[in-house]
């Protein structure tokens, strides 16, 4: 009876696995295959295969979305937000935890209490007064990412310096490291796991963000979600270009993720365990 109900049971999960799977894909179906689809046969058969497979759709989204230079803003935006997010963070999460001073457990906290703080409730003054400085600019747009993803990342890297014993930091000291070389040499490499989480979480918020660079950036200097907005906004009733658009701009998150997704996982489920 006991074996019958397990079996039961695990069928039960397998199905509902099986249902979820397809909800969660049926958007992605949609997408795809109206996006090979005239605009006349979209309106007549939204569910349907196409009569005819259109690829001139995705030649012409690719050109008037400049998706290659929109991809090169969403690179460099990102890939250099999430490098000084994880180098600060780093260096702060080990010196606030190494240090037990008051003056750190305050710093700490007050960083814990950022989190709370929702991006809307300071959009207009960080806006005006980096407005002021003329820094409504790429380079502006990843100082806020910094100063925005910096609490919890300090949050979990102070939580992981918890597992690495201060015995290291004595052993390099008295062996002539000082402190520069201790963590970029000893400690930082320890917490590759957790930088790897650091790094997921932050790449998938900035990656898909519109709304900090919608603020910040021109036109010209779109990124991919933002060039997407104004995408749309050109397209609404060119059904067929702005799925062949949206299915463009989703290419690269699919590229990465298959090449990375043995660091990804490696990095998320050593995070979990320390």
């Amino acid at each position: 009876m006991k074996k019958n109900n397990e079996k039961r049971n695990l069928f039960s999960i397998e199905v509902l696995g099986i249902v979820l799977g397809l909800i969660w894909i049926a958007p992605f179906y949609l997408m795809l295959v109206n996006a090979f689809k005239t605009k006349r046969e979209i309106f007549s058969g939204v569910l349907g295969l196409p009569e005819e497979w259109v690829t001139k759709n995705f030649v012409e989204a690719f050109i008037d979305l400049e998706f290659l230079q929109s991809l090169f803003n969403s690179v460099l935006i990102t890939g250099m937000s999430v490098a000084v997010i994880i180098i600060f963070s780093s260096m702060a999460g080990y010196a606030l935890a190494r240090n037990k001073s008051k003056i750190s457990g305050f710093m700490f906290f007050t960083f814990v209490a950022a989190m709370l703080i929702p991006f809307q409730s300071v959009m207009i003054p960080l806006v005006a007064i980096f407005g002021q400085a003329d820094m409504l600019n790429a380079g502006g747009l990843i100082f806020m990412y910094l100063g925005f993803g910096c609490s919890l990342s300090i949050f979990l890297y102070h939580g992981a310096m918890t597992g690495v014993s201060q015995s290291m930091d004595e052993a390099a000291i008295i062996d002539g490291a000082n402190r520069f070389q201790l963590f970029w040499h000893i400690i930082f490499p320890l917490l590759k796991p957790i930088s790897v989480t650091v790094g997921i979480l932050n790449v998938i918020w900035i990656w898909n963000d519109y709304l900090l660079p919608s603020l910040v950036l021109s036109e010209s200097n779109a990124t991919i979600p933002l060039k997407m907005f104004y995408f749309f906004g050109q397209y609404t009733k060119q059904w067929h270009l702005a799925l062949a658009g949206l299915t463009i701009a989703i290419i690269p998150v699919i590229i990465g993720y298959f090449f990375a997704q043995k660091q990804i996982i490696e990095g998320v489920s050593e995070g979990a365990v320390k």
